[in-house]
C-alpha cells in the first residue's frame, strides 16, 4: 500500500515535469513557428510556390476555366446543307425526259440516286454531284450542280449510258462503261475514264485526261483491264 507521505509527494514530482513538459513544447513550438515562418517567406520570395499563391483546390472540371476562346480558324464549321437530290433531278429541265420517266423507287429502297458533296467549280460553295441509276445499278445520267444566289444551277451532265462520275481531288472523273453482246452488267468489255477540270474562263468543265481500259476473259472467266491512254 502507498503511504500517505508518497501520496503527497507524487503531485510535486507531476507538477515539475508538467513545467518541464510545458517548457520543452513552448521551446518546440517557438521553434516550429521559426521555421514556418521561414518557409512562409521562402514560399513568397519565389513568385509561384507559397501558399497565397496556390489558392483553394479547384472544383471545376480540368481546363475549364483556363480554356481559350476558339480562333476563326478552329470554329467548327456549320453543318452541310443537304439537298433533295431527286427534287433537284426532276426540277431540271436540262435533264432529258427519259432519265425523268425512269427515275422509280426500287421497292422499298427508295431512289437509285447517288449524291456526292465537294469542290469543283472553284466557289466558296459546295457543288453537288447527282448519279442517277436503275435498279440494277446501271448509271443513266451523271449532273453536276454548282450553287449560286441560294439556287442550284446544271453546269454538267453526261447521259451517255452506262455512265457514273465521281469527285477526285477536285477534279470530275467520269466512267463509260462498254458493253458487247453477251456482256453481263457486271463484267464490260471495256471502258472510258474521262477526267474533266473546271476552266474559270470558259465557265464550264473541260476535258483534261483521257483512259481506256479493254477486258478480258481469258483467265477464270473474268475481265482484267489493259490501259490504253
Amino acid at each position: 500500500m502507498t503511504s500517505p507521505t508518497a501520496r503527497r509527494a507524487a503531485p510535486a514530482r507531476t507538477a515539475r515535469a508538467g513545467r518541464g513538459a510545458t517548457a520543452g513544447a513552448i521551446r518546440a513550438a517557438a521553434a516550429l513557428a521559426a521555421a514556418t515562418g521561414l518557409a512562409l517567406v521562402a514560399g513568397c520570395s519565389t513568385g509561384g510556390t507559397g501558399a497565397r499563391d496556390e489558392g483553394p483546390a479547384h472544383t471545376d472540371p480540368v481546363g475549364h476555366a483556363a480554356a481559350p476562346s476558339p480562333t476563326p480558324s478552329t470554329v467548327p464549321l456549320p453543318s452541310r446543307q443537304r439537298v433533295n437530290p431527286v427534287k433537284l433531278v426532276m426540277g431540271d429541265p436540262k435533264v432529258s425526259e427519259e432519265v425523268k420517266k425512269g427515275l422509280k423507287p426500287c421497292m422499298t429502297n427508295g431512289y437509285p440516286v447517288d449524291a456526292s458533296y465537294g469542290k469543283l467549280t472553284g466557289t466558296a460553295a459546295t457543288d453537288v454531284l447527282v448519279n442517277v441509276l436503275t435498279c440494277d445499278s446501271v448509271g443513266v445520267g451523271s449532273y453536276v450542280y454548282r450553287e449560286e444566289k441560294g439556287r442550284y444551277e446544271n453546269v454538267f451532265q453526261d447521259e451517255e449510258q452506262p455512265v457514273y462520275a465521281q469527285i477526285d481531288r477536285g477534279d470530275l472523273v467520269v466512267t463509260q462503261k462498254v458493253y458487247e453482246r453477251g456482256d453481263s452488267v457486271t463484267y464490260p468489255s471495256s471502258e472510258d475514264v474521262i477526267t474533266y477540270r473546271w476552266s474559270a474562263s470558259a465557265n464550264r468543265f473541260t476535258e483534261q485526261d483521257r483512259t481506256h481500259n479493254d477486258y478480258s476473259n481469258a483467265v477464270g472467266g473474268e475481265k482484267t483491264p489493259t490501259a490504253d491512254n
